[in-house]
Parts: C-alpha cells; sequence; structure tokens
C-alpha cells in the first residue's frame, strides 16, 4: 500500500537508519582489540556466562565497542517509538484505507476475545518494541510497513525478503508441487505468508499469530492481493485447528521468541497438524553449537540487548533432536545459502 510519511517522521526515520549504518565500521576496530589482546575463540571458556565476563573485561576501555554498544541500545529503542509517533502523524489520512483493506475480503480473521496470553508473552517488549506487538493498536501496520521496511530491511545485511522466499528452496521439489493446505505458525504482519503464497500460489494457507493488530495488517496485505487466507488468533503451541490436517507446517524466525519448553511444544503441535507424508520447516537463529565461541558470544550479547528475552533458550537447543523427539523423520538442519543464519529444520511426518 503506497503512502507518505511527514516530514518530521520521515527525517527521525531516516536518523536512526543512518546511525546504525554509521556504527557499522566500528565492529571492526573492537574485534582488532580483542584479537590484539589475544582473545581467539577457541581460548574462550565454554561456560556462555564466563565467557560474557572474558570479553567484556577485554573490550572494557574500548571507545569502539563502547560507542557501537550506546549507539544499538538507542536504536533498538527508539525505532519502534520513532515509528509509532511517525504512523500516529499520518494516522487521520491512514485510518479509513486500512478500513476498507480490513472489509473488502476474501481473506478472513478470526478473532479470540478469550485468549488468555501465554505468560512467555504477555507483557514483553520483544525486539524492545515499545509496549510489545499489542503496545499499539495499530502495531501490525507499524511493525510490518515502518519497523520492517523502513529500518529492518535497510540495516540488516542482505535481502531480508528474498531470504524468506529462499527458505522455500529446502522443501524438496516434488513436495513443493503437492502442497495443498499451508499452516504457518507466527503470522506476524504477513512477510513470510506472502513469500509463502508467490512459492506456493495453489495453496490455501492458514495463518496462526497472537497479536490481533498483526493479523489485522496480514488480512490487509492479503485483501490487498486478493488472497483468501485463513487468519486465527492462538499460541503456535496450541493453536486448536484439526489434526492431519495441512501439507506443510512452517514458521519463519518464531522458535527463539519462545523458551524451550514452549518451543518443544511447538513441534509436537506441528507434527498434529501435519498430515501423514507432509512437511515441517522451521527457520530460526543460527544454535549456538553452529557458531564458534566468539560468535555465540556476539549472538547473545545482541540478543540480551536486543529485547530477545528467549533467544539463548533456543539457541541453545537441538530442534533437530526436537523434530525427532515430535515423530518426524528424514530430519535435516543446516543454514541458507551456505551462511549460517537462517537456520532452517526440515522434517517429514510418516505416513
Amino acid at each position: 500500500m503506497e503512502f507518505r510519511l511527514r516530514q518530521r517522521g520521515r527525517a527521525e526515520m531516516e536518523f536512526l537508519v543512518d546511525l546504525a549504518l554509521a556504527a557499522r565500521p566500528l565492529e571492526a576496530r573492537w574485534r582488532a582489540e580483542i584479537e590484539d589482546a589475544g582473545l581467539t575463540a577457541d581460548a574462550l571458556p565454554e561456560d556462555l556466562d564466563a565467557r560474557h565476563a572474558v570479553v567484556e573485561r577485554a573490550l572494557a576501555r574500548s571507545d569502539a565497542f563502547a560507542t557501537a554498544a550506546l549507539v544499538g541500545d538507542f536504536a533498538s529503542v527508539e525505532h519502534g517509538r520513532a515509528a509509532q509517533a511517525a504512523f500516529d502523524e499520518v494516522a487521520d489520512a491512514l485510518r479509513p484505507r486500512l478500513a476498507e483493506l480490513e472489509a473488502q475480503g476474501p481473506a478472513t480473521l478470526e478473532a479470540n476475545p478469550q485468549l488468555v496470553p501465554p505468560a512467555y508473552w504477555d507483557g514483553v517488549w520483544f525486539h524492545r518494541t515499545t509496549g510489545g506487538w499489542n503496545g499499539h493498536p495499530e502495531m501490525g501496520f507499524i511493525h510490518g510497513e515502518l519497523i520492517h521496511r523502513h529500518y529492518v530491511a535497510r540495516t540488516f545485511p542482505g535481502d531480508i525478503f528474498a531470504q524468506r522466499a529462499r527458505v522455500l528452496s529446502r522443501l524438496p521439489q516434488a513436495a513443493r508441487a503437492k502442497v495443498r493446505t499451508v499452516c504457518e505458525l507466527g503470522t506476524s504482519s504477513g512477510h513470510y505468508t506472502v513469500a509463502l503464497q508467490r512459492t506456493l500460489p495453489d495453496a490455501h494457507i492458514t495463518g496462526v499469530e497472537l497479536s490481533l493488530p498483526m493479523l489485522r495488517q496480514a488480512q490487509r496485505v492479503a485483501n490487498a492481493h486478493g488472497w483468501p487466507w485463513r487468519l486465527v488468533q492462538g499460541p503456535a503451541e496450541a493453536t486448536g485447528l484439526p489434526g492431519n490436517s495441512f501439507d506443510l507446517v512452517t514458521s519463519y524466525i518464531l522458535l527463539h521468541e519462545l523458551p524451550a519448553e514452549a518451543a518443544n511444544a511447538v513441534w509436537r503441535e506441528a507434527y498434529r497438524l501435519c498430515r501423514p507424508g507432509g512437511w515441517v520447516l522451521m527457520a530460526d537463529v543460527t544454535p549456538y553449537r553452529a557458531l564458534d565461541r566468539l560468535a555465540a558470544w556476539r549472538a547473545d550479547w545482541l540478543a540480551r540487548r536486543g529485547g530477545e528475552p528467549w533467544w539463548r533458550e533456543s539457541a541453545s537447543m537441538d530442534h533437530a533432536e526436537a523434530a525427532r523427539q515430535a515423530g518426524f523423520v528424514d530430519v535435516t538442519e543446516g543454514g541458507l545459502d551456505g551462511a549460517p543464519y537462517p537456520w532452517v529444520t526440515l522434517g517429514r511426518k510418516p505416513r
């Protein structure tokens, strides 16, 4: 959907993007300081908390690290606040169009007024977004069109939207040709759902998501393109959908938003939802066991500072083994296109 921000909101969003990009070269400087201190990945402690202590002692007097941390903290907090403020400046002009997109069909949205959010989700400001996923009545639009397109997509290395489509290349071509029903867990505002629709144009898509504002934005996206998505409000680990109903159960960057107990429950729910012979495909963050100790420290440091309360639990799990324990077979895992991120776990439900 086409829209224009006012000058103040646009300028503030642009400033945060430029600030984040300007700080990026500092990483080479503080990494060189780590090397000068004689810290190699192999020499770091196995225990992650001890590793944090060792690296942070080595960087205690690093201006480059301190500046990068300060800029990162500022941008991670301000990007959500700035996006909400930018939306509020143009809300009066946007709301009629948003309401029209919700009403025009063919996508359907099944809200659950009796839903009690899981304790791991309720009130958590994921990604340090002000108020969390329900922190603003139009958080779906704010997240999908402002935070994601105007900030994350421009500060994240590579093309995050193309990446969503590429993870589906892990599904065998013969299986892709047979997929007619898809359940997406953690639909959010619909970016991965778009990739699913375009990659599997003959499939009917059901999306499950806890946040109603996010689902409303996903519904608008579907309606704008004439896609008949079924959108259901609920937790990924207990969808309430019929079992043995989907040729593909999938998610993109959902599992690290859950504690390990809930993530294991998601694998079990995915197995229940899959038809015999159906597939599961989950793309998420790189497990720490697939990184060297310095890279795992950096991922954990960023998660701690970036509003990711469950990242360590998920990144310390063996999701491939969780898939096997749930009942899936022919389970494979690995990074995408030779890179460690995103990490794709694929499995099949026995016939």
